[in-house]
């Protein structure tokens, strides 16, 4: 089945449409967690408070978004760098050969490989 093509009207009220429902989805639990929560990062304890408080974000514990109950027991409040390490560590996840988050990745990739044959030369 061939995927319809959209013009750019379309491709334009679809887009605004998708971020308007993700504006409202989002601001609804991140308020909700941040009354629940005192505005403090899960992983580095680091206080939040005034226009700093934008950099807190909500973390869904089981990655699911359309996950929210109203206890917040779905949710935990990090600072904008813990969050993404925990995406990262669920990303590189999948690369491991246990599939978990804590083993680290092997490295392939060998930068000295012939620099013997270079110095000989």
């Amino acid at each position: 089945m061939k995927a319809k093509k959209l013009d750019e009207a379309q491709k334009a009220r679809l887009l605004a449409e998708l971020h308007r429902d993700h504006a409202a989805r989002q601001s609804g639990y991140r308020a909700r967690a941040l009354k629940l929560f005192p505005h403090v990062c899960a992983r580095c304890a680091r206080e939040f408070a005034g226009v700093r408080l934008k950099e807190l974000t909500v973390h869904h514990r089981d990655h699911n978004h359309d996950h929210n109950p109203p206890d917040g027991s779905n949710w935990e409040l990090l600072c904008v760098y813990c969050h993404d390490h925990e995406h990262e560590k669920m990303f590189l996840g999948q690369y491991t050969e246990g599939g978990g988050a804590s083993a680290t990745p092997t490295a392939t990739f060998q930068p000295f490989a012939g620099l013997d044959d270079l110095l000989k030369k």
